[in-house]
């Protein structure tokens, strides 16, 4: 059956179009779209009424999938991190996990694969048998490949699969310990710091090592004007280098922490003000190529303890739209610059057929109103965790329908 979204504003960041016109989906694939498109007999019509629509979102980091929780959000496609109960470490593990998701009908779950063995930093991992097995991209995740030598030969082994490393841009040692950005608030706290030079030492090291064997890399979660300097650096010089931030990078600085408030423990930590300016003009710019929620459900009992023992990581899928929102409601970044974050680039880095608008590809979709004023409510989230700074925000930003393979599966 065929299902036309008419009075919709049709926005597509792959190719820049912005203009009000139809959608036209049948089963799982998008048929037709455009300004002139006539409505077939028979189809079911849905009203957009002006809101936008555009490929579903693509969230390139989470830890936990909470189905019900990234649909209203939004998210039509999550990448799962490795670090789970059981660790996404050979292909059997990769393909429960694409089999599960392909039976559930609900959001798309690809997993990312460690990058070494138990993500131990010492031996490569299996990753041409887990990218055969749908493996999207390979990582240690929250762990940083210390040593040089066994970052180059991965490096050097991904180029034979055409395969995305990602990197956690941290220097393990000088990051030892530490629990908030080292600065004035982690001082006064009696925190221990970690300086934003062992994020810039991380990609330096890695990007040059990148470049010299030609590989593709990947810096998850940039959090520092140094790190934004040091990726643009080497963007210059022709590396094959991307990167990724979250919206509470983009929203909050370090002095969410004041009162030892846990809830807005992260990792990296939350920085200064003049980091987190650096991170909105990087996204401005194209420096940072995407926004990923780095969807961490924590416990209350994990997170209300004292700072240096609380668990790290807050939720995101719900509030992913709305925050990176504030950016563009501030005027900082282009509406379209936020989108081509969140759909065509993670799309293209991880070679998936979703994130744009063409006829023939996924009917992966979602339909939100820009403006829409609305107050974060933690109690109001359906996360399995409640764990966020964000209790009772205002913002601007809501999603008004999600769309998966043509089925409308989140209706506000």
């Amino acid at each position: 059956m065929s299902i036309a979204y008419i009075n919709a504003r049709l926005m597509d960041p792959k190719t820049g179009l912005d203009s009000k016109g139809t959608l036209v989906t049948s089963g799982e694939v998008i048929t037709a779209f455009g300004t002139d498109v006539k409505v077939p007999d028979g189809a079911e019509v849905v009203d957009c009424k002006g809101r936008i629509l555009c490929p579903g979102f693509i969230d390139m980091r989470a830890h936990r999938v909470d189905a019900e929780s990234a649909l209203k959000g939004g998210i039509t496609t999550v990448i799962l991190q490795p670090d789970q109960t059981t660790v996404i470490d050979t292909d059997a593990v990769v393909e429960r996990i694409r089999r599960r998701a392909e039976d559930s009908e609900t959001v798309n779950v690809f997993p990312m694969g460690v990058a070494t063995r138990s993500m131990q930093g010492e031996q490569i991992a299996e990753i041409g048998q887990m990218l055969q097995s749908g493996a999207v991209a390979f990582t240690d995740c929250r762990t940083p490949v210390s040593d040089s030598q066994v970052m180059r030969r991965l490096l050097e082994y991904s180029t034979y699969f055409g395969a995305l490393i990602v990197q956690f841009a941290e220097d393990k040692s000088l990051a030892n310990g530490a629990v908030a950005h080292e600065g004035e608030i982690a001082t006064r706290l009696g925190l221990t710091g970690v300086p934003s030079a062992a994020e810039v030492i991380q990609i330096e090291r890695d990007a040059r090592l990148a470049e010299l064997v030609g590989a593709r890399i990947h810096f998850a979660l940039i959090s520092s004007r140094e790190g934004v300097d040091a990726i643009r650096a080497a963007k210059k010089r022709g590396v094959k280098v991307t990167c990724s931030t979250a919206p509470h990078y983009l929203h909050l600085n370090d002095n969410a922490l004041e009162g030892y408030r846990t809830f807005a423990k992260v990792r990296p930590p939350l920085r200064s003000e003049e980091d987190r300016l650096a991170l909105i003009s990087g996204l401005a710019d194209g420096t940072i190529d995407t926004i990923v929620s780095d969807h961490d459900p924590k416990s209350a009992d994990v997170k209300r303890l004292p700072f240096g023992q609380a668990a790290e990581g807050m939720v995101g899928f719900e509030t992913m739209l709305a925050l990176a929102l504030g950016s563009v409601h501030a005027g900082k970044v282009e509406l379209m610059t936020l989108l081509k974050a969140i759909t065509s680039t993670p799309a293209e880095l991880l070679g998936l057929p979703s994130g744009k608008l063409e006829a023939g590809a996924p009917a992966d979709l979602v339909i939100f109103d820009p403006e829409k004023p609305w107050r974060i409510v933690q109690d109001d989230l359906l996360s399995s965790a409640k764990n966020m700074p964000f209790d009772t925000l205002p913002v601007q930003g809501q999603v008004w329908r999600t769309i998966v393979a043509g089925k409308a599966l989140y209706s506000a």
